[in-house]
């Protein structure tokens, strides 16, 4: 949960997801939705599904108990160089080296490595001198952890806290007065604008019309209302024409579109999108037997692994 993801934001996911899968085994166990909806809303889920593959191998191939070895951790899914070594140092206290987003600025300092942080070489001596430091028996669990909050508390990316650093006397960065040039500064993020177009169609029996995001898009494995991509739309058509067409060459279903209900405005990989959410109806011709969509009322909604936007247009609704 910590990959990519800030602890402050983590915490009560955690809690939550322990008092349901208690041991890898339950875990194990579990169907891939009822994972995926205790880990709806921390995002990159990838991670929850690697995670549960990776607890039916621990059961399969370990008897459910976690191995210590650094090659068999690192062949489970989800698990890299990183983690691998996060696993081994902090769980069994065994020599494995850190390198990541706080040790590497740490450590770039240290060495008075000038350059990108992604670089193959620079890479390698980050790891190089993380392996160094590392004691030969006991204690490497504490010394990654001490490196991490150093990086995170005291060596800041801006204005870092040189002077309560106490790696300070031992830093040619600190020496230089070069902190704000080493590690170098990241390329600015180029984002791109979409405006998407999300559809409440609202049945008064049966509930609303939601889909399955099948394995090769956003949001794979979770569930979400119909939406579209409506960012180029032809000369004098609006958005509810086009969503209508959309939804017709899609499904071959007609609608009624009947309100705007509400916008909002989030950010997934290199997207920053505009969503607006309209209320609409089907057609009374219309019937809904298409594959991909099913009707579910309000409260079954609220047991259903939904995307973050969907999880914030269900709480509208209720």
């Amino acid at each position: 949960m910590l990959q990519q993801t800030q602890v402050a934001t983590v915490v009560p996911y955690f809690h939550r997801f322990m008092e349901e899968f208690s041991t890898v085994g339950d875990l194990a166990r579990a169907d891939e939705e009822r994972v995926l909806f205790y880990w709806a809303g921390l995002g990159y889920y990838r991670r929850a599904k690697q995670m549960h593959a990776a607890a039916k191998l621990v059961v399969a191939k370990h008897g459910g108990i976690f191995p210590s070895d650094y090659d068999q951790i690192l062949s489970l899914p989800g698990i890299g160089r990183y983690t691998a070594g996060a696993i081994r140092s902090f769980a069994f206290d065994l020599p494995s080296p850190i390198v990541e987003a706080n040790t590497q600025r740490i450590f770039a300092r240290l060495l008075k490595l000038k350059g990108q942080l992604t670089d193959a070489k620079i890479q390698s001596e980050l790891w190089n001198f993380a392996t160094a430091i590392l004691p030969t028996k006991t204690g490497s669990g504490e010394t990654n952890q001490a490196f991490m909050e150093i990086g995170s508390q005291i060596c800041l990316p801006k204005n870092p806290h040189c002077l309560v650093c106490p790696l300070h006397q031992m830093c040619p960065t600190y020496e230089s007065g070069s902190q704000a040039e080493i590690p170098s500064p990241k390329p600015a993020k180029i984002y791109e604008d979409r405006t998407e177009a999300a559809l409440l169609i609202h049945h008064p029996k049966k509930g609303y019309l939601v889909r399955l995001c099948l394995p090769e898009e956003r949001w794979a494995g979770l569930w979400d209302f119909p939406r579209f991509d409506v960012s180029k739309l032809s000369a004098g058509e609006s958005i509810e024409e086009s969503l209508a067409t959309q939804f017709l060459s899609k499904y071959d279903l007609s609608i009624e579109i009947r309100s705007l209900m509400s916008s909002m405005k989030h950010g997934v990989t290199k997207y920053r999108i505009t969503l607006y959410c309209f209320e609409a109806a089907l057609s009374p011709q219309s019937r809904p037997n298409r594959v991909g969509l099913e009707w579910r009322t309000r409260d079954q909604l609220a047991t259903l692994p939904l995307s973050s936007t969907g999880k914030r247009l269900w709480k509208q609704l209720t």
